[in-house]
């Protein structure tokens, strides 16, 4: 007969049937969850982003606000500084460090005006879209790597205010045009659009019409550019076109006006007590014209 081993643990025994499981317990230490599930209003965020082990608490924080929030929303620093109590300094910080881990991502793109402008795509997945291939979206779906601060390209762009000439003519509108076409061979970034041209053309005619050689122009359009870059070359022709107009010469210029006539106060006549306008008291025109010339007064206006 064998030793019996009373340390060896019993067999497991089967669970009866319609007997209910034992209750789990509680833990001792550590978090513990009560979720319930969410059915709207929610945002999927994954456990790389929420556990990253490199990014700050500001920076997770920050990623799980942009990506909640809809395409076209805005997410530059002021907008950010103005929602959170946390300052532009810490936020800008944030925002770098989400770029160097793939969570944020900034695009240039040309719009329609000719602008250059810095879109902000937001990917809940860093490195997916360029290391995977991207899956075929179903309806309802999200994706990967949203567009938060996209430029809206049904707005249309805002027209730009510029002098006209007075007197405009096709060589002189195309002398204007010329030279526009010409201004990104002194500076590249002044390379307009057609739709920008054309809009910028009255403005030089209106300049060329004063008696401003092509040269003079050139130089007042190009020359001081900012040094920290050229961001949008349309408006910074049109203000220059606008504010440093110079005066018309002076064969362009309006006559003067004729000087208004003297308007004398209202008198009474010495004979017949009518009302005239005159310098002096004395009689009205009838009154003169019955007396004669002697009374020595002029004709004047009744």
């Amino acid at each position: 007969m064998d030793t019996q081993h009373l340390s060896a643990p019993s067999r497991a025994q089967s669970r009866v049937a319609g007997k209910p499981r034992p209750k789990r317990a509680l833990a001792t230490h550590g978090i513990t969850h009560a979720n319930i599930r969410h059915t709207t209003r929610f945002t999927v965020i994954g456990n790389h982003l929420a556990q990253h082990p490199e990014l700050s608490l500001v920076a997770i924080g920050l990623a799980a606000h942009i990506q909640s929030l809809p395409t076209g929303a805005r997410v530059d620093i002021k907008t950010l500084t103005a929602r959170f109590p946390e300052g532009a300094t810490r936020i800008a910080s944030a925002l770098r460090e989400l770029e160097a881990h793939g969570y944020l991502r900034r695009e240039r793109h040309r719009v329609p005006d000719g602008r250059i402008v810095t879109r902000t795509v937001s990917c809940n997945q860093p490195g997916g879209s360029s290391h995977t291939p991207a899956p075929t979206p179903k309806r309802g779906d999200a994706p990967s790597c949203a567009p938060v601060d996209a430029p809206r390209a049904e707005r249309p762009p805002r027209p730009l205010a510029v002098p006209h000439p007075a007197h405009s003519s096709p060589p002189l509108l195309q002398a204007a045009a010329d030279l526009l076409s010409g201004l990104h061979r002194a500076d590249p970034r002044l390379l307009l659009s057609a739709l920008d041209a054309q809009r910028l053309t009255p403005g030089v005619a209106a300049w060329l019409e004063r008696d401003v050689s092509p040269v003079a122009v050139r130089n007042a359009l190009t020359g001081d550019l900012p040094p920290d870059g050229v961001r949008r070359p349309a408006a910074l022709l049109a203000h220059r076109l606008t504010a440093l107009l110079p005066p018309l010469p002076p064969a362009f210029r309006a006559p003067d006006a004729s000087p208004s006539p003297v308007r004398h106060p209202l008198r009474n006549c010495d004979t017949c007590d009518r009302a005239f306008r005159g310098p002096e008291p004395g009689h009205c025109r009838e009154c003169r014209q019955v007396d004669g010339p002697a009374t020595g007064h002029e004709d004047l206006r009744a």
